[in-house]
């Protein structure tokens, strides 16, 4: 028996391979044939990559298409080589079915070469990835196997998990094996999950037992050991099949076993009995070997520029050991485990190792690999070298790989002379912020504290400070003391103020929900950066004013969004979803130019789909649904808003948002039990992150969507708290989020006429300074209908009538057919034939088909059911009595069970004996009794 047996990979699973992994195994085949994924998570050595191997073997043969990589320590570095392993060879397969802004990225990760248009975030090629795993799920099931995921390059394993967690009903599985701890209780294995798919399965890779170690041995040939020498072994071993088969190996290689109740001959370490294994080779073969443990992807080729002139020799005597194995369908070197190719790289000397890296810096051809050895191969401060490791970074940033570039800034920092330029602190905040663009913000905060624990010019201080503040994300109150520190280092440098005041705007809207503050501050900034001439900085300002103008009401807004658009624009900031391009859109949307808004937002919509700006085209889809939503077009709302939705969920960018808007176009041109499930999902979100701010819009959606299931309650309920946020904000213009309309027809209907009054007179005076002419018109709706209530008939049919002309004319489609059916509706309370034709036309030709049912509904029974008998409710029992009074309130269920100290199921069980004695079926009802009771 020779070592080169052990270390090969067997062609098919052989029965050993699964000793002591028989319920594993099952468990896992089941989960597989399931549908499922599977994660195989243990200490190195203890079998991971054999249970993957066999499982993918049996399980391989029953999809179309199997992706793998595995992925060694040496290459974790450079971005996007397990990319290449798992797509490199299908990938031209589906590329025509990618768009042009994916198609690029990917194309420029996998070869590097290219021009990237990854510059911001990298987000077209994570979208880039997705859609060539669903374009291959599209012809038949795919498996992914990928070993060592602790050694993926970070860009490889970002990829990966973003695609994971979005490929949910997609014939995508996922077969992994990841390096935990040696303990049991080892929690590590959570983040893979976390980036896995999320019906996966993670299986824990034990220590063998005394006697499963014992018969791997001899399923191994090495037959015949004492039971204390087994027993030896799998002390020594710890179980660790890889250690426990190594012990055995060099038993039988001893020429004198050891007696009873001696030592082991061998070391206990695995680098131990590689190094033995070692000494078979010359010691040329052993330095080419440890340039190829040095390298990322070794290959003969690179061997060669290295200057191992006998490279195919010496690596075919590694291979005979066992210690490399050649690649079937590649010409790369792969060692048989990467403890090997560690070990080789631990026991070299300081100055071996340099040489080594010396020699693969002029043979690498990737930029990012040279540098790297570069480095390595240097001893102190270097300018030549701290420039390449920059450029390299640069390289990394615009691959969209920003961790590998934050790795390379720092070591960059390292090389770099403190009297150069960039210096040092230049390039560690450089890091940072790359590390802030990767969300390894604990990683970001270290480096900035680093650099305000000795840094003395103010620019280098205030940029740190910056790297904190933007680290606490949404959590600024958490920063509350960096601010009086940044302006005390900014001084009166113009330019450092304008980043500190745009910051406190941020913090004033989000912490403290102050507009005035937050508009008071980002005028400052932007006043600053025009004096610094810093005109990027200059226009993020006017836009943030912009925006928190038009969302007061303000009367400034016009010329601010003017400002914002003169020349010259920065690139940068012309498409950005927070530049004055969007904050024009704001506010044209807002004064009621439909057209107008739809002609800007459709230019950004196309100008970042062709500059592959995915973020941006989140955002500006959900604009045009907004816009298609106001016009009525409730089909091609709802078709751009469920487009930003997955275009939301795939990025992991302004998935509340969306799911508020498609709340909004489900509502009206979908499904309501959809609209309610996502405005809640946005509220949960937003009450989650702290943001007041987001949390009105989220609630009003919600209330919108109660109002069309017919849960006036309710409604009320979400657009009160809806008044009083806003009203706490600051927000004075109503056609921010359009819920008054709605607020005051669900009071009418509960029975609260004279609040719903006040929300209308209250609204109409902002409406009327601010010319929000389709906010008036829907306030007369909601008024007539309060008139129709006191039984002044005539006047709530003219004025419903008048609204109707006034929104059509303005090109409110919904609105309008809104206000048709409520004429429709009056009109059924008196004498004479009546018709909903009208109302039923132009709801279908806004294709908003939850409202064209209920009109189909009042065409077959009519106009709402009279109230019942306020008696009814002295059938109740007392606990009964008092949910129903809390619905009649508007409470929700989780409100009502908070206040009468009983659980939510509880709740319900009492809301559903309600029904069964009222003879009712939902809350609505309930509501209506109360109606009929006050109106008595």
């Amino acid at each position: 028996m020779t070592v080169r047996r052990d270390f090969q990979e067997p062609a098919r699973p052989r029965p050993d391979l699964v000793i002591g992994r028989e319920d594993l195994f099952a468990g896992a085949r089941e989960q597989l044939t399931g549908g499922g994924s599977v994660l195989v998570h243990g200490p190195a050595g203890i079998g991971k990559s054999t249970v993957l191997r066999a499982l993918a073997a049996e399980y391989g043969e029953a999809v179309r298409t199997v992706l793998r990589c595995s992925a060694t320590e040496s290459e974790s570095h450079l971005p996007f080589l397990a990319l290449a392993d798992l797509l490199g060879l299908v990938v031209d397969e589906v590329a025509d079915r990618l768009p042009a802004p994916q198609r690029t990225a990917l194309e420029s990760a996998l070869t590097g070469r290219g021009e990237s248009t990854l510059q911001r975030d990298g987000l077209a090629l994570r979208l880039a990835v997705l859609s060539t795993l669903r374009a291959l799920a599209a012809r038949g099931p795919v498996l992914i196997v990928a070993d060592d995921l602790q050694w993926l390059d970070p860009a490889s394993a970002e990829l990966l998990g973003f695609a994971a967690r979005r490929l949910g009903g997609t014939p995508v599985q996922m077969l992994c094996a990841v390096r935990t701890d040696t303990e049991p209780q080892g929690q590590e294995h959570d983040r893979y999950l976390s980036a896995s798919p999320p019906d996966t399965l993670a299986v824990r890779m034990n220590p063998l037992s005394r006697g499963q170690v014992a018969a791997l041995l001899d399923h191994r040939g090495y037959t015949g050991l004492p039971r204390s020498t087994v027993r030896d072994i799998h002390r020594t071993s710890g179980g660790n099949p890889l250690f426990a088969l190594e012990l055995g190996r060099a038993l039988a290689e001893s020429p004198t076993p050891p007696s009873p109740g001696e030592p082991l001959p061998v070391p206990t370490s695995l680098r131990a009995l590689v190094l033995n294994r070692l000494e078979a080779l010359p010691v040329e073969a052993r330095r080419t070997l440890l340039v190829a443990s040095a390298g990322a992807r070794p290959t003969l080729a690179l061997l060669h520029a290295a200057g191992r002139e006998n490279a195919e020799a010496e690596t075919a005597q590694a291979a005979a050991l066992g210690l490399l194995v050649t690649e079937r369908d590649a010409p790369g070197l792969r060692f048989a485990h990467p403890l090997i190719s560690a070990a080789l790289y631990a026991q070299a000397s300081a100055q071996e190792r340099r040489a080594a890296h010396a020699a693969l810096s002029t043979a690498a051809s990737d930029p990012i690999e040279r540098a790297r050895h570069l480095a390595l191969a240097s001893t102190g401060t270097d300018p030549r070298v701290a420039a390449g490791l920059g450029e390299a970074a640069a390289v990394a940033r615009d691959r969209g790989a920003p961790s590998v570039a934050a790795g390379l800034g720092l070591l960059a920092a390292r090389h770099t002379p403190a009297d150069t330029v960039p210096g040092p602190d230049e390039r560690r905040l450089q890091a940072a912020e790359d590390a802030l663009t990767a969300g390894e913000t604990d990683f970001a905060r270290d480096i900035a504290h680093e650099v305000l624990a000795h840094a003395t010019e103010p620019a280098d201080r205030v940029r740190a400070w910056m790297v904190v503040i933007d680290a606490a994300g949404h959590a600024m109150a958490e920063v509350d003391a960096v601010f009086p520190q940044a302006l005390t280092d900014a001084g009166d440098d113009p330019g450092l103020l304008t980043l500190v005041h745009y910051q406190l705007a941020w913090r004033a809207l989000l912490v403290e929900g102050d507009f005035e503050r937050a508009r008071e501050d980002s005028a400052l900034a932007a006043d600053l950066a025009a004096r610094a001439d810093d005109r990027r900085n200059e226009l993020l300002a006017l836009a943030f004013q912009a925006q928190i103008e038009t969302l007061m009401g303000h009367p400034d807004a016009p010329a601010t969004i003017k400002r914002a658009l003169k020349e010259p624009q920065d690139p940068r900031v012309a498409c950005d979803h927070n530049g004055a391009g969007a904050a024009r859109f704001r506010w044209l949307i807002m004064s009621d130019q439909l057209a107008e808004a739809r002609k800007t937002i459709s230019a950004l919509l196309r100008e970042v789909r062709r500059r592959g700006m995915v973020e941006a085209e989140v955002h500006f889809l959900r604009g045009l649904a907004e816009t298609e939503l106001r016009a009525g077009h409730c089909g091609r709302a709802l078709d751009l808003a469920r487009e930003s939705l997955r275009l939301a969920r795939d990025t992991g960018i302004g998935e509340a948002a969306s799911a508020m808007l498609t709340s909004l176009a489900e509502a009206a041109g979908g499904e309501v039990d959809r609209a309610l499930t996502l405005a809640r999902e946005a509220v949960a979100r937003a009450e989650e992150d702290g943001d007041v701010v987001y949390l009105s819009r989220a609630l009003a959606a919600l209330g919108h969507a109660q109002l069309v299931a017919g849960d006036a309650a309710g409604t009320v309920g979400s657009l009160r708290r809806v008044r009083e946020l806003e009203e706490g904000l600051g927000v004075t213009d109503p056609a921010r989020g359009r819920w008054q309309g709605d607020l005051a027809e669900a009071l009418v209907r509960i029975g609260e006429p004279g609040e719903a009054q006040d929300v209308i007179d209250a609204t109409r005076t902002r409406a009327l300074r601010l010319g929000r002419e389709s906010v008036l018109a829907v306030l007369d709706r909601a008024e007539a209908l309060i008139r129709a209530a006191r039984g002044e008939t005539e006047a709530a049919e003219r004025q419903l009538t008048s609204a109707q002309d006034r929104l059509a004319k303005l090109g409110y489609g919904l609105e309008e057919a809104r206000a048709a059916y409520a004429l429709a509706d009056l009109r059924t309370q008196r004498p004479g034939p009546t018709s909903y034709d009208e109302a039923s036309r132009l709801f279908r030709r806004c294709r908003a088909m939850p409202w064209l049912r209920q009109v189909e509904t009042a065409t077959v029974t009519g106009p709402a059911q009279p109230p019942l008998a306020a008696a009814a409710l002295d059938t109740l029992a007392a606990t009964e009595r008092q949910v129903a009074a809390l619905v009649m309130e508007g409470a929700t269920n989780r409100e009502i069970a908070a206040r009468l100290f009983i659980s939510v199921k509880t709740v319900e069980a009492t809301l559903t004996r309600v029904y069964r004695k009222l003879g009712i079926r939902s809350r609505v009802d309930i509501v209506r009794l109360a109606a009929g009771h006050r109106s008595g």
